[in-house]
C-alpha cells in the first residue's frame, strides 16, 4: 500500500510542475470532483469518457496490450488508491519474466506509439530511462530502472491531466502529507 500511495503522490507532484490544467481529460461538467472508478459513459463502446477522452480502463487496456505484446506479464500488488483510480493507472512489469528487459520495454513503449500515443520528452541516465508519452487528455510515464541481475524496476504510470484528477491528487497529497 504504501508503494501506491508513493506512486499516488509522485504522480501528483509531477501533474503540480507539469502544470496539469492544460485541459482535455474526464473533468468537464464534472461539478469539481473527481470521477468514480466505474462512472465513465463509453462513448460508442470505446472506453470514453463524454468528454472524448479515453477513462482509466480504457488507459490500462492500452498499457496493458502494449506491455504483454512485449513478453511483459503484470507484477500484482501495485494498486492505485481507491479515491484517485478514475485518474491514475499503475502498471508495474514482472521483470524476470523477460530474458530481456530493455529490449521489451522498447517494444512496449513502441506499441504505445502506434497506438497513438505521443512521445513527449526522454530522460536517459545511467541505468535508468523515462519516457512521457501523452494522449487524449493522459499521460503516461513509462519507466526501466536498474539492471538484471540487481533492483531491475519497469513501470507504466498514467496520469490524467484535467483540472479535477489534479485536485484529486493534490488532496491525497495533503491527506496523505506526514
Amino acid at each position: 500500500m504504501r508503494k501506491a500511495k508513493w506512486a499516488a503522490a509522485a504522480a501528483g507532484v509531477a501533474l503540480l510542475v507539469a502544470g496539469c490544467g492544460s485541459g482535455g481529460g474526464t473533468d468537464e461538467g464534472g461539478g469539481g470532483k473527481a470521477p468514480s472508478a466505474g462512472a465513465s459513459a463509453p462513448v460508442s463502446g470505446s472506453g470514453t469518457s463524454g468528454g472524448g477522452a479515453p477513462d482509466a480502463a480504457a488507459v490500462k487496456k492500452e498499457i496493458e496490450a502494449a506491455a504483454t505484446s512485449a513478453g511483459f506479464a503484470r507484477k500484482p500488488g501495485d494498486d492505485v488508491p481507491a479515491d484517485l483510480k478514475s485518474c491514475m493507472v499503475s502498471w508495474t512489469a514482472d521483470s524476470k519474466k523477460v530474458s530481456d528487459s530493455r529490449k521489451s520495454y522498447d517494444a512496449a513503449v513502441a506499441a504505445l506509439a502506434k497506438g497513438g500515443w505521443k512521445e513527449t520528452r526522454t530522460v536517459e541516465q545511467p541505468a535508468t530511462v523515462v519516457k512521457s508519452l501523452d494522449k487524449s487528455g493522459w499521460s503516461v510515464k513509462a519507466t526501466h530502472q536498474g539492471k538484471a541481475g540487481a533492483l531491475l524496476i519497469v513501470s507504466f504510470i498514467a496520469t490524467e491531466t484535467g483540472p479535477i484528477c489534479a485536485k484529486a491528487f493534490q488532496e491525497d497529497l495533503a491527506k496523505n502529507k506526514q
